[in-house]
């Protein structure tokens, strides 16, 4: 079993590091936060004082973190200056496609082979290790990172080239975030026009108006008992998360000149979401505010 610093222990990036003890790697793991550390710890990871103590003697360097410019400063600070030679580099984080590339071809220079690898599905498919890696980077490296990521993951895609991972994702969760938009609008006019919204769902789930957020993660309770509207919109993913994306599409659908107005309105309404206090809510609860609560 591979040697494997991972960095990066928040809601996502513990289960994931959890998964690769269970496949009994030998797991190197720092973050900021003491208490997502100890966490990592009771589930079987070893505990490193710093990024760059981590990656030390790693085989494989997994990291999982908010954003582009912590991503650039972890690569720049602390992997690539401290990482053992052929290494293999894998970033999981969701971040902007140019900040992808930049750390990409850094490490090529520095001589690492290196993927981007953002994921979909939340929590839940972390822990239960069925996440959906979308994968940028050379065929030969993807081949390469394979074996780990099936270890946290059951859909592994090569989206192609380096970024490519990145604007996979984005453009799944606009989506996403469109989609959750929609679904919550027909319930919500259901239920202003009289209509239960059970019976609702059987007919729009076997329907053309059918689709992932509706039989998922339906954002009504009672048809789809594992969705977070049943316990209150407790987070799976949260409207911040969500949001996070949709202005990571905004800004990639302004460099690349690609007309997104409906990506564009999703990133307004969850805006106001998140700004009224819901950042920690699941993002399907958007529909309480479209309900005018």
């Amino acid at each position: 079993m591979a040697k494997v610093a991972f960095i990066g222990l928040g809601n996502m990036g513990g289960p994931m590091a959890a998964n690769l003890c269970k496949a009994q790697h030998h797991v190197t793991a720092f973050d900021l936060s003491d208490a997502a550390l100890a966490q990592a710890v009771e589930k079987g990871a070893h505990k490193a004082r710093s990024a760059a103590e981590a990656v030390k003697d790693a085989e494989i360097v997994v990291t999982m973190l908010p954003a582009g410019k912590h991503v650039r400063d972890v690569y720049e600070k602390d992997v690539l200056p401290n990482v053992a030679k052929g290494a293999l580099l894998i970033d999981c984080s969701t971040i902007d496609v140019d900040s992808a590339r930049h750390v990409a071809a850094l490490a090529k220079k520095a001589g690492f082979e290196m993927i981007d690898a953002p994921v979909s599905g939340g929590v839940g498919g972390a822990t239960a290790g069925t996440l959906t890696f979308m994968v940028g980077g050379p065929e030969a490296v993807f081949a390469k990172a394979k074996p780990v990521l099936d270890k946290m993951g059951k859909n592994i895609v090569h989206a192609g080239d380096s970024g490519n991972g990145q604007a996979a994702k984005i453009c799944n969760n606009m989506i996403l975030g469109i989609s959750m938009i929609a679904v919550s609008e027909g319930f919500m006019l259901g239920k202003r026009l009289g209509l239960d919204a059970q019976k609702l769902f059987n007919v729009v789930s076997t329907a053309s108006g059918s689709c992932w957020s509706l039989v998922n993660y339906c954002p009504v309770p009672g048809p789809v008992p594992a969705s977070p509207a049943n316990r209150d919109y407790q987070a799976g993913f949260t409207a911040a998360m969500m949001l996070k994306d949709l202005l990571l599409a905004q800004q990639a659908s302004a460099g690349a000149g690609a007309a997104t107005p409906l990506g564009a309105e999703a990133a307004q309404l969850f805006s106001m979401f998140v700004n009224s206090g819901n950042a920690g809510k699941d993002f399907s609860g958007i529909i309480k505010m479209l309900d005018g609560k």
